[in-house]
């Protein structure tokens, strides 16, 4: 035991020792900075989103032979039927996303308070518009509302189909767009509602004397601000390209105008295909604007108004 003691820090020392110029000797690779592969990637996208619209514009303001000339633009809010298709599918935007925030949003509230076994039929049903073409959804459209003259022309029902089709703003494609655009209403909300504990807000709110119109509109729809910024914006989307559906209906508005013009006027139609991409982008800017204020929750004064 006692010759043992001695050489054992001899052999911890000598094996530190020898370990130590190891560990020097290796060092870490250099690793390429992070924000160079960032603006790497940001430049490719941004190739190749931006080519493709450089090009269209050129197309639309190099006219062969006479050189530079904007009478594509200059002629476009003159042309027959521009203003009138821009604002029945600005309408129709509208509308949709108006009765889609009115079914989605009162539904997941109910659902993550009340009913959290019944999300995965709420997520099923709002799913199905994804699997289902919307060539199959207009035909189930064209034969019910073949039923008017055919069944019910005796009916006061029948004044009822005649008014979801009215030309100047057909309702019953309000409806399409509004199942349509379940799913991206339901993913935009359903992660703002993960994102917040809404069990504790409703819980504090009611504690403090507040109705349910207040808890919803004061203190849930204010932390949902950013989803329902993004949800509109979806739907917004949506609505301003949609062709199948109301082409097949026989409704004419800013997409299927834009069609019906690309054979004899292709420049006109491309430079009105910009304009709706600028329209996108600019009404994107304001609902991000929107969307990314800060949201306060007024639940201090209703305290201090019980307390009093």
């Amino acid at each position: 035991m006692a010759a043992m003691t001695p050489t054992a820090p001899d052999t911890v020392e000598a094996g530190t020792s020898g370990a130590a110029p190891r560990a020097s000797a290796r060092r870490p690779r250099p690793r390429p900075h992070p924000r160079v592969w960032r603006g790497a990637v940001l430049a490719l996208a941004g190739a190749y989103f931006l080519t493709p619209l450089i090009a269209s514009f050129v197309f639309t303001v190099h006219v062969p032979g006479q050189g530079i000339s904007f009478e594509a633009y200059t002629e476009l809010l003159a042309a027959d039927g521009f203003t009138e298709s821009l604002l029945l599918s600005l309408g129709l935007a509208a509308a949709t996303i108006a009765l889609s925030l009115l079914l989605a949003v009162p539904a997941l509230i109910a659902v993550r308070i009340g009913s959290p076994r019944l999300r995965p039929v709420v997520e099923v049903v709002c799913m199905l518009p994804l699997v289902v073409p919307p060539i199959a959804l207009v035909t189930g459209i064209t034969t019910v509302l073949r039923w008017g003259p055919e069944h019910l022309s005796r009916t006061p029902l029948y004044q009822t189909f005649l008014a979801v089709q009215n030309e100047d703003f057909p309702v019953v494609l309000v409806l399409a767009y509004t199942v349509l655009a379940l799913p991206f209403v339901y993913r935009s909300l359903d992660a703002g509602l993960r994102a917040i504990d809404v069990p504790t807000l409703v819980e504090a709110a009611r504690s403090c004397g507040a109705s349910w119109p207040h808890v919803v509109l004061r203190v849930l729809l204010p932390n949902l601000r950013a989803s329902l910024a993004g949800a509109a914006f979806l739907t917004l989307a949506l609505v301003l390209g949609e062709f199948t559906i109301a082409s097949l209906l026989g409704f004419r508005p800013f997409a299927v105008w834009i069609v019906s013009i690309s054979g004899a006027q292709a420049r006109m139609s491309v430079a009105v295909s910009i304009l709706s991409l600028v329209i996108t982008w600019l009404l994107l800017l304001l609902l991000s604007r929107a969307g990314t204020n800060s949201a306060t929750v007024s639940v201090a004064p209703a305290t201090s108004r019980k307390e009093s």
